[in-house]
């Protein structure tokens, strides 16, 4: 090989020293290519205004309007409507920035809001609301109409200085609570009730249809009306903000009111309000009723002496894909509501990981110290003097899951579809539920814990039931479910309440297509299942532990043949030294409850139920229909004997 042919090798395999070079200004040049690419990069993911700094390296100057600069003394005394108006504007004419409320008291009526415009109001500082009604041209303190890109924030006040008296009831009525008002009267007790005082008006913050609103860090105190309430509004955030008003007197002071919102999020915040603390609507008053959509709720602390959340009775279109995490409610007259009075739509809402504290508040207020409502009506049906044909068609609940919840409540708690609309898809998983009775209180409706009627598609899982004392006389079951289809309890443990024939732990009453299965009874249980109705149809009640219920489950007289099947459940022994069997004594409550034995002390089965591998431990039997077949006492090895227990209560055939 030539020496040129070699030199020329070298350089291909980069033997020499120029191509060494080369290699290393390559690489020099792809590094720096690389850093290039990132700061460029940087630059649009980050852009140094974000952080106040120009693209040229000089920091931003925001525009601040400070409200003093046109006119506001900080004394409570002086109006501060004027100037803060003023400043509102310039700021909104200078293309946004911020109005500042520097520490010190504003007393000012309606102040319009404008786009791009951040109204902060600083630590030390508070903004109330005049007690002149001509200081507003709106329904609130601050107003703003189709807005974009607003805020209200900051670490100061916003007061309404909302004043009550307490006075008779007079001509006043509420249909609302006006069954409150009857228990009142039947116990001869004075219907004295709060008011408010006539020197106040509005609601503290109403928005009609903004978009991009923040509401950050404020305390609001004593609205007149409703605090926070937006309609048609998008992209809203509410997040740290303390809300507060009398629970003992401020009627109609309600927490935050969305109303046809869209994408909304509510966070870590504190609402302890008389009425009620965080209420969806759907309605026309601004304008075309709106779905309020697309809401988050976390973290939060709720109090009201109405309900903690609502889902108002007020929708005349739709609340859907709604989750409600991580909350507590305390000191509340009524915890979760579902209501529907004009014919809207309530969809898939998911409340998980609360706890609940609810006890009963003065008779004025609507609710009844219980964890949970639902109710579906029209109109005509709670109001008095409106017209049946004014009614709209019956609204829908439906795809509701409210999971991982301790409850604790006065009251019972009643879900309650519509005759013409039942209440679809309602799921509870793991909830313990605890009743209590207060002595001192002018009255109690409680009878059952839960009680669910016209409902398709219902799941109760991993609900257990406790009742505290002293007890209540009008106390009775643990669950109570009446005109039920499609139903599925899984993991329910408790017992009835009461001592009447008609308690049982868990009632169904005209239910069909139902499997209850790994349910346990709790101690003192007397009658487990009781099964009514003719309507009733095919139930199965499976793996059940019914040893500590004296009698497992108890059938009406028009039951249809066929309608129960019992499946591997659990029950008190029944066994005789001599081989056979009878019903354990302890069993049996009353002539009337020795509803499964003959007078010779033979078991006879109605035709009702179906019995299918029924297993005692201390024994062996198998009972297949209605024959029961004695084993031997000692079973072959290896192999589990089952046995119907006696002491289960079944109808007596006549």
């Amino acid at each position: 090989m030539a020496v040129g042919d070699g030199r020329r090798e070298g350089k291909i395999r980069g033997g020499t020293g120029e191509a060494k070079t080369a290699g290393r200004l390559n690489r020099g040049k792809g590094r720096i290519f690389a850093v290039f690419a990132a700061l460029v990069s940087s630059f649009f993911l980050f852009p140094p205004q974000a952080a106040g700094i120009s693209p040229f390296g000089r920091a931003i100057e925001r525009p601040v309007f400070n409200v003093r600069d046109y006119g506001a003394s900080g004394k409570k005394a002086d109006s501060a409507k004027e100037a803060i108006q003023k400043a509102v504007d310039a700021c909104a004419a200078a293309g946004g920035g911020t109005v500042y409320l520097p520490p010190g008291e504003y007393t000012s009526g309606t102040i319009h809001l404008r786009s791009h415009v951040r109204f902060h109001i600083e630590a030390g500082a508070t903004v109330y609301s005049s007690k002149e009604r001509s200081e507003f041209d709106r329904e609130a303190l601050f107003y703003g109409e189709d807005l974009i890109n607003i805020s209200l924030e900051g670490r100061g006040t916003v007061d309404g200085q909302a004043s009550y008296e307490r006075r008779p009831k007079g001509t006043f009525h509420d249909d609302f609570i006006f069954p409150n008002e009857l228990e009142m009267e039947k116990r001869g007790r004075p219907l004295i009730r709060s008011f408010p005082k006539p020197d106040q008006f509005g609601k503290l913050v109403l928005l009609l249809r903004c978009k991009d609103v923040r509401i950050s860090g404020l305390s609001f105190r004593d609205s007149p009306s409703w605090t926070i309430h937006p309609y048609g509004c998008e992209r809203l955030v509410i997040e740290g903000v303390d809300i507060r008003s009398s629970l003992k007197e401020a009627v109609w002071a309600d927490g935050i009111d969305p109303d046809g919102c869209r994408d909304l999020r509510i966070a870590n915040s504190t609402i302890e309000t008389g009425d009620d603390a965080l209420v969806f609507y759907s309605m026309n008053w601004f304008g075309p009723a709106l779905p309020c959509e697309n809401i988050t709720v976390t973290n939060c602390r709720l109090s009201s002496a109405s309900s903690a959340i609502k889902f108002c009775d007020g929708n005349m279109n739709a609340i859907r894909r709604v989750t409600i995490d991580n909350c507590v409610i305390t000191d509340s007259n009524r915890g979760i509501a579902f209501m529907d009075f004009d014919g809207g739509e309530v969809s898939d809402v998911v409340i998980s990981n609360l706890t609940i504290d609810c006890r009963r508040h003065d008779w004025f207020w609507w609710g009844d110290g219980e964890p949970f409502h639902f109710s579906i009506k029209k109109r005509s049906e709670v109001h008095r003097g409106w017209k049946k044909e004014d009614d709209r068609p019956a609204g829908k609940i439906r795809n509701i899951l409210l999971r991982d919840i301790i409850a604790r409540g006065y009251g019972s708690s009643v879900c309650r579809g519509h005759p013409e609309s039942w209440l679809d898809g309602v799921s509870l998983e793991n909830v313990k539920l605890f009743i209590s009775h207060d002595p001192a209180a002018p009255y109690d409706k409680a009878v059952n814990a839960l009680t669910f009627e016209r409902v398709n598609n219902l799941r109760l899982r991993n609900i257990e039931v406790f009742w505290g004392t002293p007890p209540y006389p009008g106390w009775k079951s643990a669950l109570y479910l009446g005109e039920v289809r499609d139903l599925v309890i899984e993991g329910f443990s408790g017992r009835q309440a009461g001592t009447a024939d008609d308690c049982a732990a868990v009632v169904l009453d005209r239910v069909e297509d139902a499997m209850i299965r790994n349910s346990m009874a709790l101690p003192g249980s007397v009658v487990f299942f009781d099964i009514r109705g003719g309507e009733s149809r095919n139930i199965l009640l499976w793996a059940n532990d019914l040893r500590r219920a004296e009698i497992p489950f108890r059938l009406s007289s028009d039951v249809a043949p066929g309608t129960v099947t019992v499946r591997e459940n659990f029950y008190r022994p029944g066994y005789r030294d001599d081989g056979s069997w009878q019903p354990v004594d302890s069993m049996v409550s009353s002539k009337k409850n020795l509803l499964g034995r003959r007078e010779q002390g033979e078991p006879n089965i109605t035709k009702s139920i179906e019995f299918i591998d029924f297993i005692d431990f201390r024994s062996g039997g198998a009972c297949r229909g209605a024959e029961l077949i004695p084993f031997p006492k000692k079973s072959a090895p290896g192999v589990r004997c089952s046995v119907f227990g006696r002491g289960a209560a079944v109808r007596e055939s006549s």
